[in-house]
Formats: structure tokens, sequence, C-alpha cells
């Protein structure tokens, strides 16, 4: 199911909110009452939100990510924009790692009409869009597959990144907190990822605008060890003085 512009805006009303009521939310966005539960019903569904008594509220694990198909449909125009910003500075003729995640799968696409790369990866799903590319060479790494999103993890799979330094590591990340650090869900996923970050001669964040503020469980990295970032909209405070700090180039893809 396809998030639309208006549920979009409830969730992101929701993230600022964190609650809410449907009489606040169809005030805000200027739509019935009907209108709003309607929406909360379909967004409940996909589990992109959560209804209490007297309102409404966005899932707030720390533990778990929400599922692969959700994430696919949430905000997925900003991830396009990410990925076209993102293939347009990536050379042809040089080396990547995409790591897991929906923005790195729709990065993939946007790499489709590259020259001469050789990308390595841990998700199937990168490898298996990148495969229309004749002109792309992909290797993918071992390890065990998980099946809800097609990533690969564990040890087998960090061993086999440590084989390789490449141009560019391009990750996605589940939250960026206020302190700087990178997190994610699964530490096995972690794992890899750092392994990754450590292969790279350079490493690009790709991470919309709903990743700042997202608490995870697990420490991935921080922002001194990134540097790119590719994003959809200008972060919050107090993301710019972070990014400065760390001398992290920002990409604010607009189109």
């Amino acid at each position: 199911m396809n998030t639309n512009p208006r549920q979009i805006q409830l969730l992101e009303e929701l993230r600022e909110r964190k609650s809410a009521t449907v009489e606040q939310l169809a005030e805000t966005l200027g739509v019935t009452l009907q209108t709003v539960r309607r929406d909360v019903q379909r967004l409940a569904e996909q589990g992109l939100l959560s209804r209490f008594h007297g309102g409404v509220r966005l899932p707030s694990s720390t533990v778990e990510n929400i599922a692969h198909n959700q994430r696919e449909t949430l905000n997925s125009e900003g991830k396009a924009r990410i990925a076209r910003a993102v293939a347009a500075q990536v050379p042809h003729h040089c080396s990547l790692i995409l790591n897991i995640g929906t923005t790195t799968e729709a990065i993939a696409k946007a790499l489709l009409r590259h020259q001469g790369l050789r990308v390595i990866t841990n998700n199937l799903n990168v490898a298996a869009i990148l495969c229309g590319n004749p002109d792309c060479e992909v290797i993918v790494a071992g390890g065990v597959v998980r099946t809800r999103d097609g990533g690969i993890v564990g040890e087998a799979a960090v061993d086999f990144i440590r084989q390789f330094r490449v141009d560019i590591a391009i990750i996605g990340i589940s939250g960026i907190e206020d302190d700087g650090t990178l997190r994610d869900f699964d530490y096995r996923e972690v794992k890899v990822a750092q392994t990754i970050v450590e292969h790279a001669r350079e490493v690009w964040l790709a991470a919309d605008h709903s990743k700042f503020n997202r608490p995870a469980m697990v420490q991935l990295a921080t922002l001194d060890q990134i540097d790119r970032l590719f994003t959809d909209a200008p972060p919050p405070e107090p993301f710019p003085a972070l990014l400065g700090n760390a001398d992290v180039q920002l990409v604010v893809a607009t189109d």
C-alpha cells in the first residue's frame, strides 16, 4: 500500500508531537475527522503508527525496526531523490559497497546506467537490482540471509568484507541520534556495517529526514566517520552544528 502525501504529513506531525488526538490531526491537516480516521486505520494496518485510547502515536521501539515492505513505501519519494543525488556523484568505473536498507536499494536502481562499476553488497535486493546493469560486476557477501529483507549478516559476511578496500561505501541507517551516533537495530547487521565503514576510502551516508532523532539500540558509527550525508530535507537542530564539527559534506536532495 502506497503512503500518500497527506498520510506522510500525518506521520511527520506525529513525529513532532509524539502523540496526538484525531481531532488535533484533523485541525492541523485541514481535513475532516472521517479522513483522519481512514488514514489512521490504513497507517496502523501498515504498522506505521499505533493507536491507543484517545489518540495515536508512532511506534517507539528501540529494539525492532518496522517491516521491510512498510519501509519501502515510507517516504519513497524522498528516498528516490536521495538516490538520484547519490548516483549523480558516483563516478563511473569505481568500486562500491552498498549495505542493507530500502534507501540503498533505491540507490541501486539509480545506478543502473552507470558504467564499469564493481559493487560488493550484503543485500540480496541490491544484487538483484544491479544484475540488470550489464556493465556492473556484482559481488555478494556470504553469510546468514535474513528472510524478512534479504540482508546477509553474521561473521562470515564480516570476514568476506574484510578482503576488500573500495572507493566508496554507501550505507543506510535506522537512526541518527542528537549526540551524533548512527544507530541500528540488529547487532549482527551492525557488525557487517562497521566493517564496511572500515574498508572504504570514503563513506557516504544516505538517510531521509525521518532518521534524525530516531532511536535504535545498537551504535554503528559516529558522524565523524562519515564523509558525505545525503538526505531529502535540511536536518533539524542540533544536527547542522554536529555535521559542521564532524566535517561532513551535507547534500540535500531537492529534485
